[in-house]
């Protein structure tokens, strides 16, 4: 889902004109205040399965591989690669977000309706924001390669997505004909390589439910919630590369949440309400409806003497509504396996 989306905004954007070809950024956790650290350290200490991206689920005769994936490409994927080769090669079916078919799909539905993206009749965003939070959106949209004038006609939850990617990323992206080179289209080139079937966790027009009753003030949350992290966009994609290649994803959500509070502007019951609706919005919801189709998947393959392999994103992973603990209340055994 995200690549199809990626590429049609790289096809909407000037991305292509901007120069150069590696991300370079700080890792934050690195030069943060020791009592910020603490304190983000502290929220996320009891978090279920906040450490990990490889894991086994067992019930009986099911087995299922979960591995939480980073969407964009990096060297170090290749580890995590091999080693899992063996896995998918024995696997029943490789679950994701997204297969090809639903990604085709998608792409083609957007490039058929641009409305799904644009607002052509309703007012405009700088109409419906504050003159400072227009200002702000439109010099981070135009550091991603996007002017104003189509920034301004752009659906909000829309806008919110492109925020959360770099603009380097969005560079190296556009050198890349719109691939992002991350883990989960490398797991399903290696499945379709050895013709191992790739099924999807959720329909293809997943994204446009997610955000289809959001009220008016909603979706313009979704983009001061999203602002804060956008203005250091690469030292965020930096931390949130390292603290995912050290098997540590969680803290890089709270560490959105204490930006937000000191950076957003806004009243911490507020950044608490915007951060808490992102959540339940984009993962746990979410995470609740794949349980059925990895549960059934495994059952099926189970006849078949076989496990099958998922791969999605890596915050789907921990917490209270994450797959992990959803599977281990289901009575799956879950063992975190080295990666």
């Amino acid at each position: 889902m995200r690549h199809a989306l990626f590429a049609l905004f790289l096809a909407m954007s000037s991305a292509g004109a901007v120069h150069g070809a590696q991300c370079e950024g700080r890792n934050l956790f690195r030069t943060m205040p020791a009592d910020q650290l603490d304190q983000i350290e502290a929220a996320t200490r009891d978090v279920p399965f906040r450490r990990g991206l490889l894991f086994e689920a067992v019930r009986e005769d099911q087995r299922i591989i979960l591995v939480g994936t980073y969407h964009f490409g990096d060297p170090r994927h290749q580890q995590t690669l091999d080693r899992l080769r063996p896995l998918i090669a024995e696997a029943a079916a490789l679950y994701v977000e997204a297969g090809p078919e639903e990604e085709a799909r998608l792409t083609r539905a957007l490039t058929e309706d641009p409305t799904l993206m644009v607002d052509p009749t309703g007012p405009t965003l700088p109409e419906r924001l504050s003159p400072p939070e227009w200002q702000a959106l439109s010099q981070a949209m135009s550091d991603r390669g996007t002017p104003a004038v189509l920034v301004s006609r752009m659906r909000p939850w829309y806008v919110a997505m492109m925020l959360g990617i770099s603009p380097c990323m969005i560079r190296i992206m556009a050198e890349q004909d719109g691939e992002t080179g991350g883990l989960d289209h490398l797991l399903i080139a290696e499945a379709e390589a050895v013709r191992i079937p790739v099924r999807a966790l959720e329909p293809w027009d997943t994204v446009f439910t997610l955000f289809a009753d959001m009220t008016p003030g909603q979706e313009l949350d979704m983009i001061r919630a999203a602002l804060p992290a956008a203005a250091h966009a690469d030292d965020y994609a930096v931390t949130l590369t390292d603290a995912y290649f050290e098997e540590d994803v969680w803290k890089i959500w709270e560490f959105g949440h204490f930006d937000a509070y000191a950076n957003s502007g806004l009243p911490r019951d507020e950044v608490d309400r915007q951060i808490a609706f992102a959540q339940t919005r984009m993962m746990d919801e979410r995470n609740q409806d794949w349980i059925e189709p990895l549960t059934e998947g495994a059952t099926a393959a189970a006849r078949e003497g076989k496990p099958v392999v998922a791969a999605f994103g890596a915050l789907h992973l921990p917490g209270e509504q994450g797959v992990l603990n959803l599977l281990r209340q289901e009575g799956f055994t879950i063992t975190r396996q080295p990666r």
